[in-house]
């Protein structure tokens, strides 16, 4: 699948002065965004991100808001409905670290250590949906659907045809 919501940024061309990048998907881009985070539709989905890059440390600083609008079908009743997701982010990339390096290193499980990037590029819209994606919900349910269940059985009959107790009888 081709990835139709893609803003790379090329490391190598950043200053050291601050950008600002609003991202906003188009309809075909919302289809292949429905197709990504596996949801019902995506009514809207847009970014606002800020790039910081420090040459001499080798870090880029990506922080920013995305905000999507997705319909989702809730795993009660089974009925769709929109739900807005609106999360903040902040995360550091390293530009010259490599895959090997990081896994060599001792790193205590506490500590955040950077991303790494790979190619000299980053693709800002993969961020976003990365972002939405961390914070949507596994099982989506409409605002005040409980679940609830009645079992058809009583407690006398499930204790009858509890597997384990036919068993018992059995071995008797």
């Amino acid at each position: 699948m081709q990835n139709l919501f893609s803003y790379p940024l090329v490391v190598d061309e950043l200053t050291a002065s601050e950008k600002k990048y609003h991202l906003e998907a188009n309809g075909e881009e919302r289809a292949y965004l429905k197709d990504v985070l596996k949801v019902e539709g995506v009514k809207s989905f847009a970014a606002d991100i800020r790039v910081k890059y420090n040459k001499k440390e080798h870090l880029l600083n990506v922080w920013g808001t995305a905000e999507a609008e997705l319909e989702l079908q809730s795993v009660i009743s089974l009925e769709n409905f929109y739900k807005t997701y609106a999360p903040e982010f902040s995360v550091v990339y390293d530009t010259q670290a490599t895959l090997k390096e990081i896994k060599e290193m001792d790193v205590d499980i506490y500590d955040e250590e950077p991303d790494i990037i790979i190619g000299g590029k980053l693709d800002l819209g993969q961020v976003a949906i990365e972002q939405v994606a961390l914070v949507m919900d596994d099982n989506p349910r409409k605002e005040g659907e409980v679940f609830s269940f009645q079992s058809e059985f009583d407690e006398e009959d499930t204790e009858k045809l509890n597997p384990f107790n036919v068993l018992k009888k059995l071995k008797k």
